[in-house]
């Protein structure tokens, strides 16, 4: 950025780094397990960083010239300016994959996409907007494991268990594969009632 100083892509790009690492406090807890977005204590983001971040997106986004680096950060940005996790900006977040999807199409993309949906219109939409992704992520344990969430939330436990599975054994690592088991366990717990009805 001191070299090209004006480049639109580069502030955005140094954005979506110092956003991102302004978490890197909370992403683990004291035994060294992932910890979720939603359940990171806010408190441990640094401030600094996030301050120092969204002014560069904000000078970035002034040029008018919008790639993947800025919209990224733009995700990003609106997971740091979320004092709580339900105050966070689902439906702007669809927006900014949907507009990533266009300038760099991935179904990785369309997997976090589907998140948002989740958050917006439910578990069912974003179950048909994964599913059709099977064939290109198959072997990416991320999908399985959403699509387990997916299916536990609307019910179908037998399945959604094959999923988590399915995730646990392409996880690349022991911390990875005990990261779904987590999962697994809080999310068939907080399922269960729905499971049965």
């Amino acid at each position: 950025l001191r070299l090209f100083a004006d480049e639109p892509s580069i502030m955005g790009l140094l954005a979506l780094m110092l956003l991102q690492h302004a978490r890197a406090a909370a992403r683990l807890d004291d035994g060294g397990n992932i910890v979720l977005l939603e359940d990171q204590d806010r408190r441990l983001w640094n401030g600094e960083m996030i301050a120092e971040g969204l002014a560069l997106l904000d000078k970035a986004m002034r040029h008018r010239f919008p790639d993947p680096y800025q919209v990224q950060a733009a995700i990003a940005a609106l997971h740091a300016r979320a004092a709580r996790p339900a105050e966070t900006d689902w439906a702007q977040i669809e927006r900014l994959y949907t507009t990533l999807e266009r300038l760099q199409p991935s179904p990785v993309i369309t997997l976090n996409r589907a998140v948002a949906i989740s958050k917006i219109r439910g578990p069912a939409e974003a179950l048909a907007t994964v599913d059709p992704l099977g064939p290109q992520l198959d072997a990416y344990f991320y999908f399985h494991g959403m699509r387990g969430a997916l299916l536990l939330q609307l019910g179908r436990a037998a399945e959604a268990r094959s999923a988590f599975d399915r995730a646990i054994a392409l996880a690349n690592t022991t911390a990875e594969a005990a990261h779904i088991r987590m999962q697994i366990d809080r999310l068939m717990k907080d399922a269960a009632p729905a499971a049965t009805n």
